[in-house]
């Protein structure tokens, strides 16, 4: 799985933004190139962060919820790859190409785990 980080709204690492059409149009290549290449299994693009709720649940079983995540890191997990491809070396590849990788961004490679039912 490929986790794509883009810098947070208002850093100074997210002035590619104001490049926004050949941005936008590298995204459309790679997506295009992804599944040319027979290894998109699935993804998707989060909804902006200010639509993001989160929940919490304390040792009583408490629920708090509270609207958008309160990490203390400077990117955003903007959306998801997954991708079907023979080893790590070939993921990282997929990784450094995506567009999520530059520009203060960066791409998260992880496996999948499965677990046996």
């Amino acid at each position: 799985m490929l986790l794509i980080h883009s810098g947070a709204a208002g850093d100074d690492t997210s002035a590619i933004e104001s490049e926004s059409e050949s941005f936008f149009q590298d995204w459309l290549n790679y997506d295009k190139a992804v599944k040319e290449a027979g290894i998109w299994v699935s993804g998707h693009s989060l909804a902006d962060l200010t639509t993001a709720t989160t929940v919490r649940v304390g040792p009583a079983g408490e629920r708090t919820v509270t609207d958008g995540p309160f990490a203390e890191t400077r990117e955003v997990l903007g959306g998801y790859y997954v991708i079907d491809v023979p080893d790590l070396d070939v993921a990282l590849d997929w990784a450094a190409r995506c567009p999520g990788s530059r520009g203060g961004g960066s791409v998260v490679v992880r496996p999948v785990a499965e677990f046996e039912v």
